[in-house]
């Protein structure tokens, strides 16, 4: 049996940036009609790689390929002229101007003496976009469309540059359930037409539900290339974090006895009559389906939005209702977003600026800020969370999305709480630093923090917590120990099912 000339090849790519080896000697094959995950923790270079691939960066050596022959790309329109085309997870959406604009965006626009054609221009748009089964109105502000009809228009734009080898990174980060049911239709329609897809996530299931085959790097190397068929979640994880995954969360601390957070009568939009008591050094999960109100706790408890009705005792002072963030950032409770790149840093700031801010009655005296202290509580918090930059001056939106993580929790862990809330602590970043996340986690509970913490993965909520609160539509449904816990009883928390 023959075997199809590889769409898109890499061999033995180097890079280096000023001497640090990011590349070394990385090999990559993707086929025609497939859908191939590229895994790997954060740094082990993936985004480098597609950055080579793509034209923005040139390797230091090794070759390009596409459909067999050497190729090397100047720059990105090289690349689109190819037929390679990336899409990343913050997406090059031109939110004032029109789907159909954005569709054909870069594109030849179709016009007569230099007067645009506003019924060809949707015309073609509109075909690109049925060709992925999508009805979206062509004059609609790009900026009011929903995250997986912009994610449509992206693809819709690489088709329109007729891209053969579609490159995404993390394209259902933000997305629902039904939403990512509907890329993958769109998706595996694409590879059946022969477009061979590079996906990168670090949602595991979403790659064995998916993926035709993948590769694995690790520190900028190659690790294997294999079939999704001839392995398991457990594998890939150890392959890629060079480590078993049975040691992914720590082992359970001792919780104290003493009251931490007592939340009593808790009404909102959709929470209604939610109560529970948090002891120090416990890590309380909370779960629950989506809008079954898990967030929206969050933000009623940190102060970002106001309740109806309840109490919130913290330490044993209670809150005065409609404090505000900082008031309950003062009382010892503070929040990790889950939104990290909109609501927990300023991407244009530096590292120890969006710490300091977070942080300025520590670094002020007198009205003057401290560019020392400054530099101190950055140096520490980027110490404590083993936060990977060049220096704390590196501006955050340079960094990985694990490293941003770390830097919320660097700032917000610099105020000392005595509770920290955490929306969905580990969305986004890969199972190494997942496993660093978890350790942090057990440290702050071993010294005394409490730990709240939402996710929507059941797995994490029983590897990370001493016990889990489910949410079904506003109120509290179950409440159960980690331990011996299982998905089955969790769902049917969720799902209001009773498990007696």
């Amino acid at each position: 049996m023959l075997t199809a000339i590889p769409a898109l090849e890499a061999v033995d790519i180097v890079k280096s940036f000023d001497g640090v080896h990011a590349l070394k000697g990385v090999r990559l094959s993707v086929r025609p009609g497939e859908i191939h995950a590229l895994l790997g923790e954060n740094g082990a270079g993936k985004s480098t790689l597609i950055k080579v691939v793509t034209g923005l960066y040139a390797p230091d050596s090794g070759q390009i390929r596409r459909n067999g022959e050497d190729v090397e790309f100047a720059n990105v329109r090289a690349a689109h002229k190819a037929g390679i085309v990336a899409l990343y997870q913050e997406l090059s959406i031109v939110p004032t101007t029109s789907v159909a604009e954005n569709v054909l965006l870069g594109d030849q626009l179709p016009s007569r003496a230099g007067i645009v054609n506003g019924r060809a221009l949707r015309r073609q748009a509109r075909e690109h976009l049925e060709r992925l089964n999508q009805k979206i109105s062509m004059r609609k502000l790009a900026g009011d469309l929903s995250p997986v009809q912009q994610t449509m228009v992206a693809v819709a734009r690489a088709l329109a540059t007729d891209a053969r080898v579609l490159i995404l990174d993390e394209p259902t980060a933000s997305l629902t359930d039904t939403e990512i049911r509907e890329v993958f239709a769109v998706l595996r329609a694409l590879r059946d037409e022969g477009v061979a897809v590079v996906y990168v996530s670090h949602r595991l299931e979403e790659v064995f539900e998916l993926c035709d085959r993948l590769t694995i790097m690790r520190n900028g190397e190659t690790i294997v290339t294999k079939d999704v068929a001839d392995t398991t979640i457990n594998e890939v994880i150890s392959t890629m974090v060079g480590r078993n995954a049975d040691s992914l969360y720590p082992e359970r601390g001792t919780t104290s006895t003493e009251v931490a957070l007592v939340v009593q009568d808790l009404q909102g939009r959709r929470v209604k009559d939610v109560s529970f008591t948090a002891h120090v050094g416990e890590v309380v999960g909370i779960g629950g389906l989506a809008g079954s109100g898990r967030s929206e706790l969050l933000r009623i408890l940190a102060g970002a939005q106001r309740s109806a009705s309840g109490t919130i005792t913290v330490a044993g002072a209670e809150v005065p209702r409609h404090s505000g963030v900082g008031r309950v950032l003062a009382a010892g409770m503070a929040l990790v977003p889950e939104e990290r790149r909109s609501q927990g840093v300023l991407l244009g700031a530096s590292i120890q600026d969006n710490i300091a801010l977070a942080n300025i009655g520590a670094v002020s005296r007198a009205g003057l800020v401290s560019r020392k202290r400054i530099a101190e509580i950055a140096s520490r918090g980027m110490a404590d969370l083993q936060i990977k930059a060049r220096s704390p001056r590196q501006t955050v939106g340079e960094l990985s999305g694990g490293n941003q993580q770390k830097v919320v929790l660097a700032k917000m862990l610099a105020r000392r709480p005595k509770v920290l809330l955490m929306d969905e602590p580990t969305r986004g970043i890969d199972v190494g630093t997942k496993a660093e996340i978890y350790r942090l986690i057990r440290e702050l509970a071993a010294t005394g923090t409490t730990v709240i913490a939402v996710s929507s993965e059941l797995p994490e909520l029983i590897g990370m917590c001493d016990r889990i609160l489910i949410m079904h539509e506003g109120s509290i449904s179950g409440d159960v120990s980690a331990e011996g816990a299982d998905d089955e009883l969790l769902l049917s928390h969720a799902y209001g099912r009773s498990t007696s």
